[in-house]
């Protein structure tokens, strides 16, 4: 019968020694430790200078390790901050869009306002309105330029009548009906306003050219004194309109007076005031484009 192939430890004298070794060292190590323990409860001050021994010694490596982790901590955060920063910004955008919003919505109910007390100071002064109406339509597929009002010869309005807005003069009174009314646009190519240079006495008239803008031609011609911005008023020239009413803002020089934009544009005009005649002597004597319109 063939030997086992391994052996219990009672079979060899070394085995034996080995183990009963482990087991002294085992018990040596564990008095050791409930002795330690005890003096750790009893006596904590004893083992104050290893601790702190042993806390020189490893403080190198605590303090490389404290190093790396926060360098590592900022590196992480100087990324994670510049993606932030991105979110962050187009956050402020949105805010900043929606802001610009807001304040353009309050804008709007400013000039609202703005333009509702102006039609009451229109009611203020001392020229009572005939009519406070709406301009229901415009010509805007045609080469006149026409607009149509929402009052009629049943509220009082007669032809030649002025229209004005809150902003400066719109036209006036072409045709009357009993509830409507058709009105003459500045811009129209058959209008022609005497005007004077609100900063001084530089007279002009305010000729329509159908597209939106106005000619300002200069009665006495010479060197043009206008420049751009210069603001005109009516002159009260005519008897239609009383004086001071604002008309245009110069945009552009010319050999004779310059081009000017409207200063009360009837795209943006819903309600307009009708005034009554300025002078009616002084108006019934003068052949306006109205009369011709009129006449022919």
């Amino acid at each position: 019968m063939a030997p086992p192939s391994s052996r219990r430890s009672g079979f060899s004298r070394r085995a034996q020694y080995n183990l009963f070794t482990g087991y002294v060292i085992a018990g040596i190590g564990a008095l050791i430790g409930a002795i330690l323990l005890a003096l750790s409860f009893f006596q904590p001050q004893l083992f104050g200078g290893v601790r702190g021994a042993a806390q020189d010694s490893v403080s190198p490596a605590t303090e490389a390790a404290a190093t790396v982790r926060t360098g590592t901590k900022g590196f992480w955060e100087s990324i994670s901050g510049y993606y932030r920063a991105g979110s962050k910004n187009a956050e402020l955008k949105r805010e900043m869009e929606i802001a610009r919003i807001r304040l353009a919505e309050a804008e709007a109910v400013r000039q609202e306002n703005a333009r509702l007390k102006g039609l009451l100071d229109l009611q203020e002064e001392g020229r009572e309105p005939v009519a406070v109406a709406r301009l229901v339509g415009s010509s805007s597929s045609s080469t006149r330029r026409f607009a149509y009002l929402g009052a009629g010869s049943d509220d009082g309005v007669s032809v030649g009548m002025p229209v004005r807005s809150p902003r400066g003069v719109v036209g006036r009174i072409l045709e009357v009906g009993s509830d409507s009314a058709r009105v003459l646009l500045l811009t129209d190519s058959e209008s022609v306003l005497p005007v004077r240079r609100a900063s001084d006495e530089v007279v002009a008239f305010a000729e329509g050219r159908g597209d939106g803008l106005l000619r300002i031609k200069l009665i006495n011609l010479g060197i043009n004194p206008l420049e751009e911005g210069d603001v005109f008023v009516t002159s009260g020239a005519g008897g239609y309109y009383p004086p001071g009413i604002a008309v245009a803002i110069v945009t552009e020089i010319t050999d004779d007076g310059g081009l000017a934009r409207i200063v009360s544009d009837p795209a943006a005009t819903d309600f307009v005031s009708v005034e009554p005649i300025f002078e009616p002597e002084a108006a019934l004597g003068a052949e306006t484009p109205i009369e011709r319109e009129l006449g022919d």
